[in-house]
Order: structure tokens, then sequence, then C-alpha cells
């Protein structure tokens, strides 16, 4: 069996602590590998060293720093099936999912090679009498980022590129479930011409997670995963006076009014509901058609398109639509909820319990579910589910279904599909979600732009990559100067002040 290691100053390096967890193949259910957890120890080390290569890091210019990402990007592209195999022999997904997973993190790579531009003060000439003022923006020193299973390769990238960019030290502990691609691109990384010790991976549980919570070099923590988490790593970062963006869990809900083209919003609603297992974040997970009759032409249109999904190990070739879940905990929480709406008064269209594949019977899949009738109260609309099942929820009126989505505690993404561009801008103006899709299922803004949801779905400031990240990853300095002219009389300078 494969044992993984951390990444510490340039090199793979063994756990010491004797302390493992296992990396499933989600697909057979089988050990594949374990990876090492970190000790307090451990991490104080790797922080250590973290800060003394920080210093020359921090001192390079930034153009020479966007030139290793210029690098690193080429590199990327260059080993994007390596990349995309690892994405996928531990967590699952399909090839083409796993590629996406890597492009998506890779745009936010090519966007830092412009942190020249994005890290560019203000200069303002006499602002007083003979004063000068500038700002200039200076890294923070070590930083940290504590990423998810669901993308482990685009949320990496989305937190150790802006901050290795604007001349940060990162120590990055990738979920223990999926940590091979991570030590991939920390190698990657190298070969750009990244100096050691200026990105450290470090493996572990929550020993290490409240250890870079707590440890008084780091300076501001990026994390991703579940509202509680997220809840709790903003709270206990903030009391030690660390920056923190951490972004939780999602209930999206799309809105498909009367007018919509219903072939396009089934099409969307199983690409976005079913897609990567319904693991993301930006998941649509509730549909909300307007009107009975709404609601029964999506039903007729989405039960084929459902059936016609093909689940799969990523093995079985390019056109698997989705995998397994990532582990077996994962897979009966899931089949639990499903039973729960059941229970509660949800119509069943579609029922992923049961589903199996010949020769890997053990594997974590859930069959495609698709439910009716679903209403505010049942389990199933409350939690997010993680998987792939889509809820419709019947609304009578447009206003009801924008309440129902502004109601909902989370706010991470929300669409709507119609013809009608009043109702469209109306929506988009008034519902109180971070990123908002029109006729555009999952509304992930492009890499130039920044990665943010509201309410429960994100605590903290500040969004992911685009010109937020290096807000985040940056503190300001301002000057204000004043210089005294001297005038050359008899051979002698005599100061005047320009008051």
């Amino acid at each position: 069996m494969q044992e993984l290691t951390h990444w510490i100053n340039g090199k793979h390096v063994k756990g010491t602590t004797g302390r493992f967890t296992d990396v499933y193949n989600p697909a057979t259910g089988e050990v594949q590998a374990k990876v090492p957890l970190a000790s307090v120890a451990e991490l104080d080390a790797a922080v250590a060293d973290a800060a003394r290569a920080q210093v020359g890091w921090g001192a390079t210019n930034p153009q020479r720093r966007a030139r290793v990402m210029m690098k690193f990007a080429a590199l990327i592209n260059e080993n994007m099936d390596k990349l995309a195999e690892a994405v996928s022999r531990e967590h699952g997904k399909t090839l083409p999912d796993a590629r996406g997973d890597v492009q998506r993190g890779l745009e936010v790579v090519e966007v830092c090679m412009g942190a020249p531009a994005l890290l560019k003060g203000e200069y303002m000439n006499d602002g007083g009498p003979g004063i000068d003022l500038f700002s200039m923006r200076q890294p923070l020193g070590v930083v940290a980022g504590i990423t998810p299973f669901n993308f482990p390769a685009m949320i990496p990238l989305w937190k150790m590129a802006p901050a290795l960019a604007s001349g940060n030290a990162m120590i990055l502990k990738p979920s223990e479930r999926c940590p091979s691609t991570s030590l991939l691109l920390a190698e990657l990384l190298q070969q750009a011409g990244l100096p050691d010790g200026v990105l450290q991976v470090v493996n572990g549980d929550k020993e290490v997670v409240d250890a870079i919570l707590d440890h008084e070099v780091i300076q501001a923590v990026g994390f991703v995963g579940s509202t509680p988490i997220a809840q709790y790593i903003y709270g206990r970062a903030a009391s030690n006076g660390k920056r923190a963006q951490c972004f939780g869990g999602a209930k999206n809900h799309m809105i498909i009014m009367p007018d919509a083209d219903m072939d396009k919003a089934a099409d969307a609603l199983v690409g976005a509901g079913f897609g990567a297992a319904g693991e993301r974040c930006m998941a649509i997970s509730v549909a909300v058609p307007v009107g009975d009759k709404t609601a029964d032409a999506l039903i007729e249109r989405l039960v084929p398109r459902i059936e016609k999904l093909k689940v799969g190990p990523y093995t079985a070739g390019e056109d698997v639509d989705y995998g397994p879940l990532i582990t077996k905990a994962s897979q009966d929480r899931v089949k639990g909820l499903i039973t729960s709406g059941v229970n509660q008064g949800a119509t069943l269209v579609t029922d992923g319990r049961d589903f199996s594949i010949q020769g890997y019977e053990n594997g974590f899949f859930v069959g495609p579910t698709l439910f009716d009738n679903v209403t505010p109260e049942m389990d199933i609309y409350k939690e997010e589910i993680f998987g792939p099942v889509l809820s419709q929820v019947r609304a009578k009126t447009y206003e009801d279904a924008l309440k129902l989505t502004m109601d909902n505690p989370y706010g991470n993404g929300t669409a709507i599909f119609t013809a009608d561009g009043d109702t469209a801008r109306d929506f988009a103006s008034r519902v109180n979600v971070g990123m908002v899709g029109i006729n555009f299922p999952i509304p992930v803004p492009l890499s130039y732009f920044s990665f943010g949801g509201w309410k429960k779905s994100a605590f903290g400031d500040l969004n992911q990559y685009g010109p937020d990240a290096f807000r985040f990853y940056t503190k300001t300095k301002t000057v204000t100067a004043r210089w005294f002219s001297g005038i050359k009389e008899g051979g002698e300078f005599a100061f005047k002040a320009m008051d």
C-alpha cells in the first residue's frame, strides 16, 4: 500500500507521528493509500521554515514572482492528464470533470500572471502643500489554506496562486481524503522556480487545523468546507487576530418561469444537479418551477434525461456522467436523507438508493434521485445533501419563488431561467445571494472576478480569487511624505519648510 508524504522545504517528507488515515478508492470501497497526520511539532517546524523562506520571496520583484506563475501554468497544462487522474483516483470524479477541476484552478493561476498590476498601490501628488501620499501593498508573511475534498485541484490553486504571487509563504492543509493532487502541484511549483519552503503541504486532521488557527506566525487562513466548520474556523482564527475567509455550505435554488425554454432548463438542471455526484457547493439542489403547469412540464422532461445518466467509475470511459460519493459515510447519509424525504411526504420520482454496478458493489455509489412536492419543512430541503439528489419545490407565483430563495439560510448561488428581461433583472437585483445565474445554472464567476456567497455560505469580508484575493493576502501601508527644499545662499544651504 502506498504511503503518502508531506511536502516540506521542496521535498517529500514522511510523517513522524505514526498516525495515519486511509485514502479510499471510492469506486471500489478499497483502501488504496494512507496519509500521515502531522503533529503540532511538525507544523511548527514547517511554519518556521516557511517564515524564513518568505523573507526572500516577499522581497522578490512582483514581476519575477509572476514569471513563476507563468511557468507553473505551463506545467499544469503539460501535466493536465496526470493531475486529472490523481483527482479521479482519490475523489471518484469522471476524467472530464477532473480536468475541469484542474482547468478552473489553472485559470486563477493565469490571472496571477498579472500580479504586478493587481499589487499596485495609489499615489497622490500635492495632497497638501508640498505633501505627497502613496500606498503600497505588502505580503502578510505566512498564510494558510485549508481545502476540501470535492475540488482537490481547483480550490488549492485558488488559495495558493494569489497568496504566493502576493509574496507570502503558504501552509497548505489539503483534505486527507484527497491529498495526492496537492503534492503533485507542489512538485510543479518547485519546477516552476518557487523557492523551497515557500509552499509547505502539511497533511493532518483537527489537531493540525487547530494548531494553524492558534499559530502566532500564521497571519491569515482561507477555508472551504461545511458551514459549521467554516463558522468555527472563522471564529477561532478571528479571536487569534488572524484574517479569515471561510466558505461553507449551500442550498442553491433555480427558479424556472413559465416562459422559460423547458428543454434547456431540464438540461441545465440535470448537469447542475447531478454532475460530480452533487458534491459541489454550487450544485443546484432545488428546482423551483412557477405554477403547476411549469412543474409538470419540467418533471416530464427531467425523468427521461435522468434515466439516461450513466453512473460508474472513472475508468469506465469518457461518457460516464458521474461517479461515486467520497466515502461510505457520505453514501449512507445521502441514502438516509432520501428515506427521510419519503417518510416526510415528498413524492419520490426516481430512486437511487439501491443503485449498484456489477464488479463495484462495494463502491460508494448513489443513483440519480428526483423528488417532487418537496416543502421547506422537510429534511431534504433544509439540509445540504451533497449528493445526486434534486428536489422540486412548486411555487405558485414568482414572488413565492423569490421569497423561498431569500428565506433560505444559505446564500451561495442561485439561478433563474426565463425569457423575460425585466423578471431576470428584478431577480438579480433583489435576491440576497452572492452569485446569480440568468439562464445559467452554475454561476461560478470567471477567474478575474471574485467568488463568494452570502449569509451562512460565507464568513469574512473578502472573497476568493480575483481582485479580492490580492486584497486578502496583502496589507496596505500608506506613506505621507514632505520634503524640504535646499536653497543655496552664499555657499551655504538654508532650508525652508514647504508649508
